[in-house]
């Protein structure tokens, strides 16, 4: 199920914003693993054992120890069905697998699809230091970065990123982590507001969405086409565009000094999430008013008008 909020989030005119919203109290952050087979945690499987330093980065000099065990304590405490912490062990229940502190991976229970012992093997397959943070990432649909107590990313277990690379991403402040986002003003000047809110006592969630023509939910640039739309794509509207969205989150981090960041990315094909005529008539609103930078950020250009005609006619 999509954790999305639509009407919270497509708004015309459109404004590249922050968008905050506080969470209301007893609201999840992480989304347990569907299960062994499920769409978020195959792709994760495949980009952890192909490619994984692409994905698990950590700034050199920083110890990620403190923020992991909050990170794990508060998994367990959200969800104590699908995630077990001791301080000594990490269990990832319902994926069958443990790892313990010092990075030793055990099998408890034979997966459900494959050959059974996939998360395992992937496991086995990171240098030790990184087991427990990968099991986490498999855990669980979400990708997680971590910031320092001076805001500066430090950090990432990022497996589906949208068009991004975390190691471009590492040891940037806010200003510079968003200076390639177009219309960024807005953004930029709440950068630290947003921080101080934060890492304060409330909770919040915040909302991204885009028209795109990957249909996976792994994007690393080094993976995905940077053209973004396949030939022919306008002309094969809606059959060629899927609705990617994320749900984004911050989490503080009791007695790690660290701001941990949640990112929930999810793919639909367009007709299947566009499906009212409501939903057509606020995204053409927010389009048509995107100005031509943020077209072109967001890779929507060539095909504006083909989506525009569309969603007018749905």
């Amino acid at each position: 199920m999509s954790s999305f909020d639509f009407d919270a989030a497509v708004t015309a005119p459109f404004r590249m914003q922050p968008g905050l919203r506080r969470l209301p109290g007893g609201a999840a952050q992480l989304t347990p693993a569907a299960g062994p087979g499920s769409r978020h945690l195959r792709e994760k499987l495949a980009v952890l054992s192909a490619f994984w330093p692409q994905a698990l980065v950590r700034r050199e000099g920083f110890d990620d120890t403190p923020a992991l065990d909050a990170l794990c304590a508060h998994a367990a405490v959200e969800h104590p069905a699908a995630w077990r912490w001791d301080r000594e062990r990490a269990d990832a229940l319902r994926l069958g697998a443990r790892v313990t502190r010092d990075g030793r991976v055990t099998q408890t229970a034979a997966g459900r699809f494959g050959l059974g012992d996939e998360v395992a093997r992937c496991l086995q397959g990171l240098p030790p230091d990184w087991r427990r943070a990968g099991l986490l990432a498999l855990a669980f649909d979400e990708d997680l970065a971590l910031l320092d107590a001076a805001g500066r990313t430090a950090w990432f277990a990022v497996s589906l990123p949208s068009h991004w690379a975390p190691q471009a991403k590492l040891d940037l402040d806010f200003a510079a982590l968003h200076a390639p986002v177009a219309d960024r003003a807005l953004v930029v000047q709440a950068g630290p507001g947003l921080l101080q809110l934060a890492r304060g006592p409330a909770r919040w969630e915040r909302f991204v969405w885009n028209v795109t023509g990957h249909a996976r939910l792994h994007a690393h640039p080094a993976h995905a086409d940077p053209t973004r739309w396949p030939d022919g794509a306008a002309t094969e509207f809606p059959s060629a565009a899927w609705w990617r969205t994320e749900r984004q989150t911050f989490l503080p981090l009791a007695g790690a000094d660290a701001l941990a960041f949640t990112i929930r990315v999810d793919v639909q094909p367009l007709a299947a999430a566009i499906d009212t005529p409501a939903r057509a008539a606020r995204l053409h609103a927010a389009i048509g008013s995107m100005s031509p930078a943020v077209l072109d950020y967001r890779g929507l250009t060539p095909v504006r008008d083909a989506l525009l005609g569309w969603l007018g006619s749905r």
